[in-house]
């Protein structure tokens, strides 16, 4: 198993999924590892008090469907659109039976008053994670695909099946929508421990 484990080391998440597929377990585990992280950071951020619970539906799910992917995107685009469609379903189930739910408007904070920011150690990302939990939730799914876990705009329109000139009008709606959801803190954008210089810094990407 150890040996298996290292040969797939290197390999690509493709080859990784094919090998998966085929029935190689250690390939799917070396997957699985490759991307636990991103997916745990992911479900913190929206639903603290579910999320290994969620991650876990979702890995199972990716195992389940595995053979829908077609190599057309990527696999990590793939396994985001399985986890955004984890999180909806685990929203609109806490949610009111009948409820309709519009994710354009519905933010965590809405359905967690209170929700914790220990993910972030810092005190000033805890300030920029507070304000991404303040905006609505596909917002904020498209500032922390694109931004933490610096996905393409082609894979963050996979990932939440947009088109890609959707994604970039929404970007910037989103990076508004941040800016104005800031919590109070020091405003000086030339001072480093203030919230809105480390947010300007985040969002400089969409300028270059």
């Amino acid at each position: 198993m150890t040996m298996a484990l290292t040969q797939h080391t290197q390999g690509t998440d493709e080859s990784l999924l094919t090998a998966w597929q085929a029935g190689d377990r250690s390939a799917g585990m070396q997957l699985i590892s490759r991307h636990y992280d991103a997916i745990v950071r992911f479900f913190r951020t929206k639903a603290p008090r579910e999320a290994e619970d969620l991650v876990q539906r979702t890995f199972l799910a990716c195992s389940e469907s595995a053979a829908r992917f077609q190599g057309d995107g990527t696999f990590r685009a793939f396994l985001f659109g399985i986890a955004r469609n984890i999180l909806y379903e685990h929203i609109r189930h806490a949610m009111r039976a009948g409820r309709h739910v519009d994710f354009h408007a519905l933010s965590v904070a809405d359905i967690h008053h209170g929700v914790s920011t220990e993910a972030a150690k810092r005190a000033e990302t805890r300030i920029l994670l507070r304000a991404l939990q303040l905006v609505p939730i596909e917002s904020q799914m498209l500032l922390e695909l694109f931004y933490w876990e610096e996905l393409s705009v082609n894979e963050v329109a996979e990932a939440l099946d947009i088109p890609v000139g959707t994604v970039k009008s929404r970007l910037h709606r989103a990076r508004e929508q941040l800016r104005g959801a800031l919590p109070e803190a020091p405003t000086d954008a030339e001072d480093p421990r203030s919230g809105q210089f480390l947010l300007e810094q985040w969002l400089g990407k969409l300028d270059e």
